[in-house]
């Protein structure tokens, strides 16, 4: 039975209050913290009704969700109270920056940096790139790319030019290659102090740049498969990592293929971030930019504001 606006009100005030409560204590270093008392934390992993919370010493906690409460995903920070040694109850959610959705199911949140990872084997596809990049868009998710195998390449010269039209349109742009150590150490620095997930396709090289980045995963997964008495579970769920060179990776097989979701012409439009200074400029309130007179984004490919093959693109996935 769905709740009314009068319960909605009071789940939401109950939860600002222990929000409230929480920060309280968190300020108050004279405060000796109760076992029982709200604190923060941060979700590494959900199955079911259980998750594993890390507090900010890098304590994880075995923990159940109240039923009043948004379903918290790996990422979320939470306010959670512990009952006993290494458990504890989630009792509010904090309000997340973005979050990440799969077939309209919530997979992870407060991400910083998707990264799109593609290859020179099996050959980069841009209407393919485009998608992943209109769908993030669309998201408000920051995305980049990494090239990866960039050993595999006959005319490397060309993969950079290829990627040009990215990099002018304000995406960062990454080439490396795992296998031989190719610009990793730069890349790694990179994802310092900021929370990561990586897309794409199969055969690209996603998970042998996750064991480059956690060389001890497997014993990662174990570790966590102990501590969250989840056993097998461990493996198919989306959890959160460190990072030992720094920052944190969520990571899921569900979302490293990431299905692309089916977009409308106005969304396709908004997700070319280089088009948006000449939305609303044409001629014809109603343009679609394709063969109407003195359109705006025509204009912008002709004077080289917009790439060729970006409009090129986007005629592409409007069908046009």
């Amino acid at each position: 039975m769905p709740l009314n606006r009068r319960q909605k009100w009071r789940i939401e005030k109950i939860q600002a209050e222990r929000i409230a409560r929480a920060n309280r204590v968190a300020d108050d270093n004279d405060v000796e913290i109760d076992a029982n008392d709200a604190q923060t934390g941060k979700v590494i992993t959900r199955y079911g009704q259980h998750l594993l919370v890390e507090n900010e010493s890098g304590d994880l906690f075995q923990c159940t969700g109240r039923r009043n409460i948004e379903i918290s995903v790996a990422g979320d920070q939470v306010i959670f109270q512990t009952t006993e040694e290494n458990k504890g109850v989630v009792t509010a959610l904090l309000e997340r920056t973005n979050s990440l959705a799969r077939s309209q199911k919530l997979i992870a949140a407060n991400i910083d940096e998707l990264w799109l990872v593609v290859a020179i084997e099996p050959h980069y596809q841009f209407e393919l790139i485009d998608r992943y990049l209109v769908v993030a868009e669309n998201a408000g998710l920051p995305i980049n790319i990494v090239v990866n195998k960039i050993e595999l390449s006959n005319n490397f010269e060309q993969v950079i030019h290829d990627f040009s039209m990215y990099k002018s349109a304000g995406y960062s742009v990454s080439y490396l290659s795992v296998k031989e150590q190719t610009n990793v150490a730069e890349f790694k620095a990179q994802l310092n102090h900021k929370t990561h997930i990586f897309l794409g396709q199969s055969g690209v090289g996603k998970s042998s740049l996750i064991n480059e980045l956690i060389p001890d995963l497997n014993l990662r997964v174990n570790e966590l498969s102990t501590k969250s008495k989840l056993g097998k579970h461990t493996t198919t769920n989306t959890t959160l990592y460190h990072i030992p060179s720094g920052g944190d990776l969520i990571d899921s097989p569900g979302i490293r293929e990431f299905q692309l979701d089916d977009l409308t012409d106005k969304e396709i439009l908004s997700g070319f971030r280089e088009f948006k200074p000449f939305i609303g400029e044409c001629k014809f309130r109603n343009c679609a930019h394709i063969k109407e007179p003195k359109c705006a984004i025509k204009t912008a490919v002709e004077n080289g504001d917009i790439h060729p093959m970006r409009y090129t693109s986007y005629l592409q996935l409007i069908d046009a």
